[in-house]
């Protein structure tokens, strides 16, 4: 017997809690900080932008050269990066005669890495299949 996949993932009727609905629809944050919030989430998505936050994380406030020898990245890659995550306001700058030090913006990036990590990790932990059975 054949499941009608369509079926499962339709409701018959169109709302069954109008309240609830209501509700939730009043606490939804506008359009515009959704979209923020996604680009916040898809430069944390990028290895290379992780691995400087992770460092900056790691480390505190760190110039463009320290960054590019910690993450083995090169200098260009890593002020591109850089200036894409400033842009966003995950990372801040401060300047010194010439020289730029950046660091995490506040405490909500290092809140949201600090998260992500955990998740990670408990991730792994319960399901050691992710990892190919092997932790």
């Amino acid at each position: 017997m054949a499941i009608d996949v369509a079926s499962i993932d339709s409701c018959e009727l169109k709302m069954v809690d109008p309240d609830k609905v209501d509700m939730v629809r009043r606490r939804l944050p506008d359009a515009e900080d959704v979209t923020e919030l996604a680009d916040v989430f898809s430069l944390l998505g990028d290895p290379g932008r992780l691995r400087l936050l992770m460092s900056l994380l790691e480390g505190g406030e760190m110039c463009v050269c320290d960054l590019a020898a910690t993450t083995a990245m090169s200098e260009s890659s890593v002020s591109h990066a850089l200036r894409l995550l400033r842009a966003h306001r995950v990372v801040s700058v401060a300047r010194r005669g010439r020289m730029a030090y950046y660091r995490l913006d506040d405490g909500h990036v290092r809140m949201l890495l600090d998260l992500g990590l955990t998740h990670a990790g408990h991730t792994v932990a319960i399901h050691p299949e992710a990892t190919g059975g092997d932790l």
